[in-house]
């Protein structure tokens, strides 16, 4: 505080004491994006303070108020389609993002072998007809294979007939 006269000044009350202007403003919070002070309404994302208008997307700059976002693993503040962009798991097939349906919250999604696969990518790699939960997939050397295929390649592979 630095105690200046206030007489005929605007002053500010805070916890029952007068404060000049200078001083009100140096004892608010500062923005983590831009340092200056928040006046007003203050976000808070891993306990650190935000004006609204700065409260953005670290790679597409979306403003983020009132909208759902997400921390990453070294607490960068990013709104969900960027996340899902940078951290979903891709397709062994197509090697797009695998990523929520219709604004859903949980991804689903095929892991076989250890990769991931959208489930209209989870194909016989051979004729490339789609499983179904009746007709499951048969792995053979690494591969993925319908019954079928499955049939003939272990066949040719072992000289079954």
């Amino acid at each position: 505080m630095c105690s200046c006269r206030l007489r005929g000044m605007h002053f500010y009350s805070m916890e029952n004491k007068p404060y000049c202007e200078s001083c009100y403003i140096n004892s608010l919070e500062k923005c983590v994006v831009c340092a200056r002070p928040i006046p007003d309404r203050i976000l808070r994302a891993t306990g650190k303070p935000y004006h609204a208008e700065c409260f953005c997307c670290i790679v597409c700059h979306k403003s983020l108020d009132g909208v759902p976002f997400t921390i990453d693993a070294i607490m960068k503040v990013r709104c969900i389609d960027c996340f899902h962009q940078k951290f979903a798991p891709r397709c062994y097939v197509c090697h797009r993002p695998i990523l929520p349906m219709n604004s859903q919250e949980e991804t689903i999604h095929i892991v076989a072998l250890d990769r991931s696969y959208h489930v209209d990518c989870y194909r016989c790699e051979n004729c490339k007809v789609q499983f179904t939960n009746e007709e499951g997939c048969y792995l053979i050397d690494d591969h993925i294979l319908c019954i079928h295929c499955n049939s003939i390649y272990s066949r040719t592979m072992f000289g079954h007939t």
